[in-house]
């Protein structure tokens, strides 16, 4: 027996199952290579090792059982296999640029990713250049969409890390379904980062059990590239959940000093970038001290917080935020807030802005001065027809 996972994070599966003890090959399709829409994936492979159908259904088991195990296959010539991942890729940036079509721009994007690696992002550049030259010579192409944004999010969570690459993976993700809509494993992957409203069930709720079990067995848990977040961690809700605070706004009158990214950078990603009337979203903030100029965190002085003043009619599940943070008097590592917005059922369409702003302790330089500082944060989202 072989798996096949459409995971984001395969090593999340290689934990599962290190938790549940499973020994099996499980193959990885993060790209949605083999074009399937649904789960459990069920594949119809000849005596040749060759893949005949794919997205079978529990209606084709008859057929399986009683035509293709007796249906005859000539064996394929060397030239019908499909490339391998040792395949020369400049031979097929060669053939994309002097015969090019959404075709060999999106072979070589796929052997690209295919030979990528968590440890260097060269090869995913190279795929995200290819697929965006898919997509400007044919904007209907769903399944380059969807494999445009998986490389975006694997770049993402990668050390070469760029600003957006997270919301351009929504935002193809969010394309890809569009075109497609009946795409389970595309509905899927938005959903994970997506609002509570939105969860057919927590994504990885289960990744604290499956180390503390793994421990108890005296080894050691699988590392994992990215920590599930918020998102990826909450439970289903059926109602839009509102928490009260006694806090008031901080810095009503804007008092405290500007910083305008010099000392924090601050990235937003919106999920799902598109909502309806009455509907919501999840809005993801990062928030990282700027290595050039040494910024760090003073975390003796006080919490960094954020503060959400939503428009006329819109509901924020919180609007007071505290960051957590490290134990030590100094750190710089990056810090995520996560809250959910939604907005009134006679909305109109049009992009709409989400007022907010962060207060936080920082410090330029390793014996530089410590400050607090103010930064607005413009949170934007579309709200469609």
């Amino acid at each position: 027996m072989v798996g096949i996972i459409q995971e984001q994070h395969p090593d999340r599966c290689r934990l599962f199952m290190q938790w549940k003890q499973m020994n099996w090959p499980v193959l990885v399709d993060s790209y949605n290579l083999l074009g399937v829409s649904v789960v459990p994936i069920t594949l119809a492979i000849d005596e040749y090792g060759v893949i005949r159908h794919t997205g079978l259904r529990r209606v084709n088991i008859a057929w399986l059982t009683e035509s293709f195990v007796k249906m005859p296959y000539e064996k394929p010539s060397k030239s019908a296999t499909i490339a391998k991942p040792s395949a020369s890729l400049k031979k097929a940036r060669q053939d994309a640029e002097q015969h090019p079509s959404p075709d060999s721009w999106r072979a070589y994007a796929d052997l690209a990713i295919r030979q990528s690696t968590k440890n260097s992002s060269k090869h995913l550049d190279l795929a995200i250049e290819a697929y965006e030259r898919v997509l400007s010579m044919d904007e209907g192409d769903a399944a380059s969409h969807f494999r445009l944004g998986t490389t975006y999010r694997k770049r993402y969570d990668s050390r070469k890390r760029r600003p957006n690459d997270f919301q351009n993976a929504v935002d193809h993700w969010n394309k890809a379904l569009g075109l497609d809509p009946n795409n389970y494993i595309w509905r899927r992957r938005i959903q994970q980062y997506g609002p509570r409203l939105m969860k057919p069930y927590p994504f990885y709720d289960w990744v604290r059990q499956a180390r503390d079990d793994v421990r108890a067995r005296g080894k050691a848990p699988v590392e994992l590239v990215a920590e599930p977040s918020g998102a990826e961690l909450a439970h289903p809700s059926r109602d839009f959940r509102t928490v009260e605070s006694e806090q008031t706004e901080p810095d009503p009158k804007s008092r405290i000093t500007t910083d305008d990214g010099a000392l924090i950078k601050i990235e937003t990603t919106v999920v799902p970038p598109i909502i309806s009337a009455g509907r919501a979203s999840r809005v993801h903030l990062v928030f990282a001290p700027n290595d050039r100029v040494k910024a760090h965190w003073n975390n003796e002085a006080g919490d960094s917080v954020l503060w959400i003043n939503p428009p006329q009619g819109w509901t924020v599940n919180r609007r007071f935020h505290v960051m957590s943070k490290a134990s030590k008097p100094v750190s710089d590592e990056i810090r995520i807030l996560e809250f959910e917005i939604r907005c009134p059922k006679d909305a109109g369409a049009g992009k709409k802005r989400i007022p907010a702003y962060a207060l936080y302790y920082v410090c330029r330089g390793v014996d530089g001065k410590c400050l607090y500082r103010r930064q607005d944060v413009s949170i934007e989202l579309e709200l469609g027809q």
